[in-house]
């Protein structure tokens, strides 16, 4: 269990890719709906690369 946990800042992020289990992605456009969107409760890693082309890649656990 993580005792800290960074705060994810979606300010810059356009997109979300959602790496599934066994290979496909599903791509979500943010635009709008980012108050929604809370990946702290998910269980997994991410890689932030908003700040180079707006996307969060989300690896949820069993496929990070």
């Amino acid at each position: 269990m993580k005792l800290f946990v960074r705060p994810l800042d979606l300010t810059s992020v356009n997109k979300i890719v959602y790496h599934l289990p066994d290979g496909p992605s599903l791509s979500l456009n943010i635009d709008g709906i980012e108050e929604f969107i809370d990946l702290e409760l998910e269980v997994g890693h991410y890689c932030d690369t908003s700040d180079i082309d707006g996307t969060l890649h989300f690896f949820p656990k069993g496929n990070a």
